[in-house]
């Protein structure tokens, strides 16, 4: 477990506008950052003390990182679990290949949330559009196939109807092509969102509740404090 002092490294996995916002903080608290990302103009390379150009896999750019840094983390789930794997066998990674493992994959992600008794909307892996279809049913006729990995911002999804005959199309391309999950609708009055953290003392703490709006699958606004009730 790293316990962090000012001065030390952080290291960050991927370079885009959450690792920026990232190192720009870590910066106010006095940690310097390392970043590895493939583009040569990651966003996060301009707030970095220390830029690696490489791929997220790329086993001599991890073990760079893991020398220069104190502990690494990363912006995002859709980098590969075995480079968090090899981190691990050198330097403390948070979140853990775990929780990475279980974040990236949409369905597996549902299935802990109900072992935890956590609710979620009606889901189902389908691997052929018969079975979407007969889900889809299930659901009221409405839902929407979503890739279980990488997808991100409405990329990788159809909206489906039965009555949709161009959806359906796209849909079994879409399930010809990788592993998907078709979710149901549900019901709802907003979103909300909450931001929390946990130290390597298991003290926790959250931000302030925000509410979010989404314009074409992508998140246009988020609004704090949220509007809802205590």
């Amino acid at each position: 477990m790293a316990h962090l002092r000012p001065g030390d490294t952080i290291g960050i996995i991927g370079g885009g506008q959450l690792g920026r916002m990232m190192a720009m903080a870590a910066a106010r608290l006095g940690f310097k950052i390392a970043i590895l990302d493939p583009a040569p103009d990651a966003p996060a390379f301009q707030c970095a003390n220390h830029s690696i150009i490489a791929p997220y896999n790329d086993a001599e750019a991890l073990g760079q990182l893991a020398s220069a840094c104190s502990v690494v983390t990363y912006e995002f789930e859709n980098i590969d679990v075995s480079a968090v794997q090899a981190l691990e066998a050198r330097i403390h990674c948070a979140p853990s290949s775990e929780a990475l493992e279980t974040s990236q994959d949409r369905l597996v992600e549902k299935e802990f949330f109900r072992q935890l008794g956590i609710g979620t909307a009606p889901f189902a892996a389908v691997s052929n559009l018969e079975d979407a279809k007969k889900f889809l049913d299930e659901c009221g006729g409405n839902g929407i196939l979503k890739t279980r990995r990488m997808g991100y911002d409405g990329k990788g999804q159809v909206r489906l109807t039965s009555s949709n005959t161009k959806a359906l199309e796209d849909a079994a391309k879409l399930i010809s092509e990788t592993e998907c999950i078709l979710e149901g609708f549900v019901p709802f009055e907003r979103e909300i969102s909450v931001i929390a953290a946990r130290d390597a003392n298991d003290q926790i703490a959250a931000y302030d509740l925000a509410e979010n709006v989404h314009r074409s699958g992508i998140l246009h606004t988020s609004t704090i404090p949220a509007n809802t009730s205590a």
